[in-house]
C-alpha cells in the first residue's frame, strides 16, 4: 500500500490548503496532480492516488473546495448524494480555483520526491474540466481528462494554448454529457496531433468510480490501461 501524507500548500494570496499525497514504493518518481470529482477528496480520489503511486508516480490531490468548506468530502456518491457535490461545484470560484491548481502543480513539481521529473495532471467529472483548464493555462507535461463536463464551452484558443499531450476519456452513453459535446471537442482538436479523444462504448458518467453505483468495470479497466500507457510514454 502506498505511503500517504497531507501537505500544506500556500496559494498566491497567502491562503493555505491541504493536499493528499501518495508515494510510490521507491518514494520518488514523476508527479501527477489528481483533481477531484464534485465530491471532494474522498475515498475514491485517495484510491486514485494510490493507484497512481502503484504505477510509480507521486500523486497529489488538493482540496479544491478549501475556500468554501475545507475538508469537504462525500463518500456516498450515488444519485442520492449528487446534490451536495453539485452545490459545492456551483459555488466554486473558477478563476481563483484555477490559480490554486496552478500553485498545487508548482508544489508538486517542487517536491523532493519528484526531484525535477515531469509532472502530469488527471481529473474526473468536475476535475475533468479542471484538468483541461490546467492543460490550457499551467503547462503540465501531460494531461488525462475523464468525462469533464462543459469542456465544449472552453475551447477558444485550444490549438494555441494546449501544448502538452492530452488524452480525453468519455462514455458514449453519458446522461450528463451529450455526445454532441464530445463531437465539438473532437472537431476543435482534430488538427492537434498531441490530443486524443477516446469515447468508450456504452460508458456512462463516472464509470471509473469503483466506490459508486456508476462504476463500469470494463470501461474503467480499458480507460485506466490507456491512462497508464499514456503517462508512461509522456512522463517516464
Amino acid at each position: 500500500m502506498a505511503a500517504t501524507r497531507t501537505d500544506s500548500i500556500t496559494a498566491a494570496d497567502g491562503t493555505t490548503f491541504d493536499a493528499h499525497v501518495a508515494l510510490p514504493d521507491g518514494k520518488a518518481g514523476p508527479g501527477v496532480l489528481v483533481i477531484q470529482e464534485v465530491f471532494g477528496v474522498n475515498n475514491y480520489i485517495r484510491h486514485v492516488c494510490s493507484r497512481l503511486a502503484d504505477l510509480g508516480y507521486v500523486a497529489l490531490a488538493p482540496d479544491v473546495y478549501h475556500r468554501q468548506q475545507p475538508g469537504f468530502a462525500v463518500d456516498r456518491t450515488g444519485p442520492e448524494a449528487v446534490g451536495a457535490g453539485v452545490k459545492m461545484a456551483m459555488g466554486h470560484d473558477g478563476a481563483q480555483g484555477l490559480a490554486d491548481l496552478g500553485q498545487a502543480l508548482a508544489h508538486l513539481r517542487g517536491l523532493p520526491e519528484v526531484g525535477g521529473r515531469k509532472v502530469g495532471v488527471t481529473g474526473f467529472c468536475f476535475g475533468g474540466l479542471q484538468t483541461f483548464l490546467v492543460a490550457k493555462h499551467h503547462e503540465p507535461d501531460a494531461a488525462v481528462s475523464y468525462y469533464g463536463s462543459n469542456i465544449h464551452t472552453q475551447l477558444d484558443g485550444v490549438a494555441d494554448q494546449v501544448t502538452c499531450p492530452l488524452l480525453f476519456h468519455f462514455g458514449d452513453n453519458d446522461p450528463f454529457l451529450p455526445n454532441a459535446d464530445v463531437d465539438a471537442i473532437r472537431e476543435a482538436t482534430a488538427s492537434m496531433d498531441h490530443v486524443t479523444v477516446r469515447q468508450h462504448w456504452m460508458g456512462g458518467h463516472a464509470f471509473d468510480n469503483c466506490f459508486s453505483p456508476f462504476y463500469q468495470p470494463y470501461q474503467a479497466t480499458a480507460a485506466w490501461g490507456e491512462t497508464a500507457a499514456f503517462f508512461a510514454r509522456h512522463l517516464g
